[in-house]
């Protein structure tokens, strides 16, 4: 799969959440991609992170990886990330990393919401 065929769409809600739209496969050809984007997204202090998988059709452990480094980053000065509507092949990727154990993961964006209203900011 190309770069071309990956994309990253930010946008923003109206209670300050950024939702990170995630399409097409996060692998070895692309996690840096998308590691990038979330590490500048950090530094400019969007630590409220949703990130949406629904059309993420693929990640590898590598792709997977970027999302424990982007939440230590986020977690140190106050933020986290959530993980949104991942499809099956993905969730069971987080499943054998253990990642399902250490990520919240939600249905919607309510949800996001509701659990970044009861975080300290």
């Amino acid at each position: 799969m190309s770069d071309q065929e990956f994309e990253i769409t930010i946008k923003e809600s109206k209670t300050g959440i950024t939702i990170v739209n995630v399409n097409g496969f996060l692998d070895a050809q692309t996690f840096e991609i998308m590691e990038s984007k979330l590490s500048e997204l950090i530094r400019d202090r969007k630590t409220k992170l949703i990130i949406n998988l629904k059309d993420t059709e693929y990640i590898s452990s590598a792709g997977a990886g970027v999302f424990i480094t982007a939440r230590t980053q986020a977690e140190e000065i106050g933020g986290a990330i959530l993980l949104m509507n991942p499809n099956e092949a993905v969730r069971e990727v987080f499943d054998i990393l253990g990642l399902s154990a250490i990520f919240n993961v939600i249905d919607n964006i309510e949800e996001g919401e509701a659990i970044f209203a009861h975080q300290k900011s």
